[in-house]
């Protein structure tokens, strides 16, 4: 039987870590609401710019630009990767990583070299791991990523492939469905294709529209199209920040309701033990009286 005072401080020690997951999982609901909005209130304006997109594409017919080419003669690619900088969120890293892993390698499959931009410090410690190269690297984005700082990320992609650098651009992330479906998933960003927009809908795609250019198709597509990509990736952040907080809300959850069980077992355990105790104790007394008697 189990020491009683062991029990006690090993019960107190749960019961302390409770609270601390209790506090985490508070702070990660309400870090999830305002990680929420933002993704929810930049996802309209993501699709209708890919939309608008689309449609003018398709109403200029051929139009030559260069982040609708492909460089089917250059073997790099650029790959970002966006995890979290803390732990404690479950599988949410491991499986952006996993996945991260798995696109790399196929990449490498196909004769492709990777340029890997790694944001976030869990990966960067996991790639650092692995030995596996990283081009650049980025931290201290948070839970709250601004467009400013997720612009020069995108413009220093769009300038390399311009220049015919790199032959594409990925984006890997958790992207957010809703609260209980986030899934990782390898995105393309460039070269960009029009036709297939995230979000629209079939009908809508078939549909014929006719626009009338003022300035010219290419001037319009000139400011259009790199915009497109940098939203598309911002909007990836903002996805990757509410997912980060979903699975850190029920990873905190999770651990919560095990310390409640393990208090429940060791309270019982400590029961059992003092029942013992007091039962050894009476046994003492009556043999006693009965030696006196």
């Amino acid at each position: 039987m189990a020491n009683r005072r062991v029990l006690v401080k090993r019960r107190k020690s749960v019961r302390n870590i409770r609270k601390i997951t209790r506090t985490m999982q508070l702070i990660a609901t309400a870090r999830f609401q305002a990680a929420f909005s933002r993704a929810v209130a930049s996802r309209p304006y993501t699709e209708k710019l890919a939309e608008l997109v689309a449609d003018l594409s398709r109403a200029a017919g051929d139009v030559d630009h260069p982040l609708l080419k492909t460089h089917d003669e250059v073997k790099r690619s650029a790959v970002v990767v966006i995890t979290g900088d803390r732990g404690l969120a479950g599988g949410y890293n491991a499986n952006v990583l996993r996945t991260a892993v798995t696109h790399l390698d196929q990449q490498i499959g196909q004769g492709m070299v990777n340029d890997v931009h790694m944001v976030g410090k869990k990966g960067i410690s996991y790639f650092r791991f692995l030995r596996r190269e990283v081009a650049e690297q980025t931290s201290g984005i948070g839970d709250k990523p601004r467009f400013d700082q997720v612009e020069p990320i995108a413009n220093a992609l769009i300038d390399r492939f311009v220049r015919g650098e790199i032959a594409s651009v990925y984006v890997v992330y958790m992207k957010f469905f809703s609260a209980g479906q986030q899934r990782p998933v390898a995105v393309q960003l460039l070269p960009l294709k029009p036709e297939a927009v995230v979000g629209e809908k079939p009908e809508a795609a078939k549909k014929s529209v006719e626009y009338e250019f003022s300035p010219d198709p290419r001037q319009l597509l000139d400011e259009l199209l790199p915009a497109t990509v940098r939203v598309r990736l911002f909007q990836a952040f903002n996805d990757a920040a509410v997912s980060e907080q979903v699975a850190r809300m029920v990873a905190m959850k999770a651990a919560t309701d095990a310390a409640g069980d393990m208090i429940k077992a060791l309270t019982r355990e400590y029961n059992r033990a003092r029942q013992t105790q007091i039962t050894m104790e009476l046994l003492d007394i009556v043999s006693g009286a009965n030696a006196l008697s």
